[in-house]
Order: C-alpha cells, then sequence, then structure tokens
C-alpha cells in the first residue's frame, strides 16, 4: 500500500468521528454540504476515495482545516508569526493561524479619547477576553463591568457590545473568538 492510499484510508473514520462528535446525522452533512448521504456513507466507510471536490465543503462545513481531514504530516515552523492588523485605532496580533473555527488574538486597545462616542455592535459569535493589563470597560446590553488583569469575561456577541479603555494606560487582552457562537471550555488541571 502506498503512503498517499494509507493517508487516504483514514479520511473516512476521521469523516465519521467528525460527524458524531457533532452529534450529526449524514443528512444534515448532505444538506450543509451538497454532497449526496449515499456518497457521505460511502466515503466513511472507505467503500469511495476522498477528492478534493468531496472534502472541501465538508473541511469547510466541520470547520476544519482540510489537512486535518486527511491528517498531513506536520510542515514547516509551528511558530506563527502573523503581521499586527490595526483596525479602529487598535491592534490585533493573531495568535492562530487556522482559518475559520475559534480564532486567538492579542489585542492592545489605546486610551480611550473622550470625544469618540462608545458605538454597541452585534455580530454572530461567542467571545472569551483576558484582561493582561490596564482596565476593560466592558458595556453587554445594559450591563457595565469594569474589569481588571487577570479576570476573564465570556458572552454572545449577539449581545450590544462595547470594548472599551477608558484610562490613560494602554489595555492588553487575549481574545478568543468563535465566529457560529462556540463556546470556550476552560477546564482546571484536577
Amino acid at each position: 500500500m502506498s503512503e498517499v492510499d494509507e493517508v487516504l484510508e483514514g479520511v473516512g473514520p476521521r469523516l465519521r468521528a467528525l460527524r458524531t462528535s457533532r452529534r450529526a446525522t449524514l443528512a444534515d452533512v448532505a444538506y450543509q454540504t451538497g454532497v449526496s448521504v449515499s456518497t457521505l456513507s460511502r466515503l466513511e466507510s472507505g467503500q469511495r476515495r476522498p477528492t478534493l471536490e468531496l472534502l472541501l465543503p465538508l473541511a469547510r462545513a466541520y470547520r476544519v482545516a482540510l489537512d486535518e481531514l486527511v491528517d498531513a504530516p506536520e510542515t514547516g515552523d509551528p511558530r506563527v508569526r502573523a503581521k499586527p492588523i490595526l483596525r479602529d485605532g487598535r491592534t490585533f496580533v493573531p495568535l492562530t493561524r487556522r482559518p475559520g473555527g475559534l480564532q486567538a488574538f492579542k489585542i492592545v486597545v489605546p486610551p480611550h479619547d473622550p470625544a469618540e462616542p462608545y458605538r454597541p455592535r452585534t455580530h454572530e459569535g461567542h467571545e472569551w477576553i483576558y484582561v493582561l493589563s490596564g482596565r476593560l470597560h466592558l458595556v453587554l446590553g445594559t450591563r457595565r463591568l469594569d474589569v481588571g488583569p487577570g479576570e476573564a469575561v465570556e458572552f454572545d456577541t449577539r449581545t450590544p457590545h462595547v470594548i472599551a479603555n477608558r484610562t490613560d494606560e494602554p489595555l492588553e487582552l487575549l481574545g478568543l473568538f468563535g465566529p457560529q457562537g462556540e463556546r470556550m471550555h476552560v477546564r482546571s488541571g484536577d
């Protein structure tokens, strides 16, 4: 058996594991991807050879990288060297390079300009924020919270929210964002 055949042989079990871990039926995945139930069943059982045409919509539906579906070997340097992004006066340093799914950022929020009004925002997703330094002024709906270093907050981003710095010092945060309302799971070492 060639190396390619060995890699492709493992795709079916990985597809089945992804689907069952999400408690999805073949019909659910077929509806989401446009791939027929019979084709999905044959892929999972190894009776159909996976193609890029079939794997791309499945990777999107499961929100995983394509190489995760085929269990591609690690390549290159694992360090993330993404360039900082400046948006709305804030600096976002990507800490993940994987497309889709949960994204991690270090965010630097400059001191607040009193002339700039707070604009509540809403969007699909779920956010988890950990304050590294400074004080986060968080508005969630009608609630106002001041969050300090070492504290974390988690919220559904469909709630109108404002993430602000009302101090004279920069605010540094770690943020995890799940675009489809994915909740973060924090586990203790116990």
